[in-house]
């Protein structure tokens, strides 16, 4: 089997997704033309994430979208997910590879240090922050632009900035290289689902 990976290696608009807002609002987000789409949901049952991720995964691939599993190797497997990625707290990018060897693995890193690591380990792609204030982590610290260009300038792999992203602050990512861009509130949220996808892909290029 082909590995799968990311569709480019710039201008990425990946979308980190959950179901609290019920169907309505992924849906836009996947038909406005997203590249990525992850799940992530927080205090649920396995069961019950299991659920959610072969939901997300019909309506990923229905708009013929990568679908990547946010923390849970196992669910990413079990629902047949495109990719699984992995926190600083979660299992190894290497033990996760050896279970999904044909599978998109992401690693969060904040610094060179565990870019690097997770680039040699075997990940296809970072991501970093947050940038910003956010809703969905909220004891994140934010990222430095600093410390963003460093683990740039360090690994050869696509790195997302993520965290707080929205069209009025997302310059400031791209302007330090960043290969594309995590979006949550910042398109789920807004008025015009279409419209903000439009306007996050303009930024892009």
């Amino acid at each position: 089997m082909q590995k799968k990976n990311l569709r480019r290696e710039k201008g990425i608009l990946y979308l980190i997704a959950d179901f609290a807002g019920g169907e309505e609002p992924v849906c836009a987000a996947l038909s406005a033309g997203v590249d990525v789409v992850q799940l992530r949901e927080k205090n649920l049952s396995s069961a019950e994430y299991l659920r959610r991720a072969l939901k997300m995964r019909e309506l990923a691939h229905g708009f013929h979208t990568l679908f990547v599993v946010n923390d849970r190797v196992d669910i990413a497997l079990l629902s047949g997910a495109d990719g699984v990625h992995l926190g600083q707290q979660d299992v190894p990018v290497e033990a996760a590879r050896r279970l999904f060897p044909h599978g998109i693995i992401g690693a969060t890193a904040r610094t060179r240090e565990q870019a690097v690591r997770a680039w040699r380990a075997g990940a296809d792609y970072l991501g970093s922050g947050a940038w910003y204030a956010t809703t969905t982590k909220e004891d994140a610290i934010p990222l430095e632009p600093r410390v963003y260009r460093e683990i740039l300038s360090a690994v050869p792999i696509p790195d997302i900035a993520v965290g707080g992203i929205t069209l009025e602050n997302c310059d400031r990512p791209l302007r330090c290289g960043a290969h594309g861009l995590g979006v949550s509130a910042g398109i789920l949220k807004a008025a015009d689902i279409s419209g903000a996808v439009a306007g996050f892909r303009e930024k892009l290029k």
